[in-house]
């Protein structure tokens, strides 16, 4: 007898071992119509897998997140079978689910063209209709690296003899196709029908520089054709405000070869870069962390202690002098330690929050760099604060209040939360381990956030938080962070003198709210599509002349409006006003304030805004009231 426990509570009982897709036909035929896999103790398995002990089922479905990831992995093999009918020269590879989609990695003799793509595409379709079973099936392993190596299969061969050899191995047919995998996949080709090949592009096999360079196909799927329609639109209007794109338009900074990775600012950049680092650290100033400045460059020995050689140096700008090895700083926590470390600190003295505008260098791989957005020169708003055991609950909930003003005054509002938990590997004792986490979920309940756990996803030596924000257009970006570190105080030998007198090891959090300015900056050019408020505007208004006689009217009203601290640009060219208004259209200036001979007469100007509205004439003091209001909503 068979107990089949549902996540409602339910449970069946079968006198004989049953599938998944047995289940879910005896809950109704809707549910076998929609079900794609199953997830049994946890584990996902085919529809026809056999469940043959007492076992907890979740009959997975196309409208969970499981079931999209099913089809977009059954879509990439759909692609694999494709090509080899097309293609039958060519070498199949890997082909995992990613965010959205899916690629595959081929080898073959020339490149693969958009009309290829057109083609393959085609294909797909014809064999989604044919509406083939897809079966997997557990093979020898001699056996099967036999089969791909009398197909021509050399990289799958290679595949199955890096698999460690007490694992099963499993291979899908579907039709006369047959792939190595793990799978699940859905039942029946006939299960895909939402997808499209986007583009291909270079991939070294197995990511080594090395190797063969491979051509990676990239495909989208989905359940609905609405939702790839809504996709598509996302896509394009991503590529619309590709931040390189608008940096450039606006002549905000540049990248070049001579400095990979790494941002030139130019003047309107800069001064955006300066609202941000201004505005962060007021906020800071008012929330008591004392600001500090660390060296850019430290011995090796201090990395060491700190752990950071050891699983961090190929990341590491590294130079040598005076017979000493040096680090460029990839991050600013061991600096802070020394500083905390200067003097004998005291129960009494804690918390203490010590932050830096730190500049930090890694050495990401070339391959990886994109724009702003992926760097190897960046400056983060870190900050490192040394408490008790006791005060972390209310340290934390303190940064989450803060953390969440500081996104909305930014124009964030919709976060997403992730507390990553305890490793198999870490150091600490579990009651350590125990109060810490929940001391962090406590603080998140406080909060009124909530929040999805990652067991397993913490650090080494404690918990973390990870704070994600939604852009205008969908798109989820990893910015803050808040982790609790027991190990890297007692590495470099932080102390303070407890209540007993005895000396104790502080708690250290690190965190971040912005993250790197550089990719935070590029975020907020893409979601804003260059069109920042007000209070972030390089630029925040231009005064435009109609004809020389307004010259020096138009000259004493940005002089006066600069006077109360506003970013005033003007132009008194002799060109129509017209011509001015378009070209300054373009730079998505807040607004434009207009002056010709009426302006002059009533001592008024004409303002008129970034959308095209026509506010009409009024003083230069209520339109600096004006800025001033709009500047305090932050909007």
């Amino acid at each position: 007898m068979t107990v089949i426990r549902l996540p409602d509570g339910t449970e069946k009982v079968f006198d004989f071992p049953v599938t998944v897709l047995d289940v879910a036909s005896t809950i109704g035929p809707g549910l076998a119509r929609a079900a794609v896999a199953g997830k049994v103790n946890g584990k996902l398995v085919d529809l026809n897998s056999e469940i043959d002990q007492d076992s907890e089922l979740t009959i997975v479905t196309e409208k969970d997140a499981d079931g999209l990831d099913i089809i977009r992995h059954s879509s990439a093999h759909l692609l694999a079978h494709a090509v080899k009918e097309l293609f039958p020269e060519a070498q199949v590879t890997i082909g995992p689910v990613i965010e959205d989609g899916f690629y595959y990695d081929f080898s073959y003799k020339r490149p693969f063209t958009p009309e290829d793509l057109a083609a393959i595409e085609k294909r797909m379709h014809e064999i989604t209709k044919r509406n083939l079973t897809i079966k997997r099936k557990i093979w020898d392993r001699s056996e099967a690296i036999n089969f791909f190596k009398q197909q021509g299969e050399h990289y799958k061969a290679q595949i199955i003899e890096s698999i460690p050899g007490d694992e099963d191995l499993s291979l899908y047919s579907q039709g006369d196709f047959t792939d190595l995998c793990r799978g699940p996949h859905v039942p029946t080709t006939a299960k895909l029908k939402v997808f499209k090949l986007m583009k291909v592009a270079g991939a070294y096999w197995r990511g080594d520089s090395n190797n063969e360079m491979l051509q990676r196909i990239y495909g989208t799927a989905w359940l609905t054709k609405e939702d790839q329609k809504n996709y598509l639109h996302r896509l394009e209007e991503a590529e619309k405000r590709d931040h390189r794109k608008i940096g450039k338009q606006l002549n905000l900074f540049h990248i070049q070869e001579e400095a990979p990775g790494m941002v030139f600012w130019h003047p309107k950049g800069w001064t955006l870069w300066q609202q941000i680092e201004q505005y962060m650290r007021q906020i800071q100033n008012d929330n008591e962390y004392m600001e500090i400045r660390t060296p850019q460059v430290i011995d090796k020995e201090l990395w060491i202690q700190s752990g950071h050689w050891d699983n961090f140096r190929e990341n590491m700008f590294v130079t040598d002098t005076d017979e000493r090895s040096f680090a460029i700083k990839p991050m600013n926590c061991p600096g802070h330690v020394q500083v905390f470390k200067q003097g004998l600190k005291s129960y009494r003295d804690l918390p203490i929050r010590l932050a830096e505008f730190g500049s930090c260098h890694r050495n990401e791989a070339s391959g990886a760099l994109h724009g702003m957005m992926r760097v190897r020169a960046f400056t983060q708003d870190d900050a490192h604060i040394f408490c008790t055991e006791d005060q972390i609950q209310e340290e934390v909930v303190k940064f989450i209040h803060l953390l969440k003003c500081v996104y909305a005054d930014f124009g964030f509002n919709d976060l997403l939360v992730k507390l990553s938990t305890r490793p198999v590997k870490r150091v600490g004792s579990d009651m350590q381990w125990d109060k810490s986490e929940t001391a962090l979920e406590a603080a998140l309940k406080e909060a009124a956030l909530d929040w999805e756990v990652q067991p397993g996803e913490g650090a080494f030596y404690g918990p973390k938080i990870e704070f994600s924000l939604r852009d205008c257009i969908g798109r989820v970006w990893q910015c803050g962070t808040l982790q609790l570190d027991f190990s890297m105080p007692e590495r470099l030998g932080a102390e303070y003198v407890a209540e007993d007198n005895s000396r104790q090891i502080p708690v250290m959090l690190h965190r971040a709210i912005l993250g790197s300015l550089e990719r935070f900056i590029g975020i907020l050019i893409e979601n804003y599509a260059g069109a920042f408020p007000l209070w972030l505007a390089p630029v925040q208004a231009v005064v435009l002349n109609i004809s020389k006689n307004q010259m020096d009217y138009a000259q004493k009203v940005t002089k006066e409006l600069s006077s109360h601290g506003f970013r005033v640009d003007q132009d008194l060219r002799n060109e129509k006003i017209t011509y001015k208004i378009r070209e300054h259209s373009l730079q998505k200036l807040p607004y434009q304030i207009i002056v010709g001979d009426a302006e002059v007469s009533s001592n008024q100007v004409s303002v008129r805004t970034r959308s095209g509205h026509d506010l009409g004439q009024m003083t230069v003091i209520e339109l600096v009231n004006r800025f001033n209001d709009e500047i305090a909503l932050k909007i």
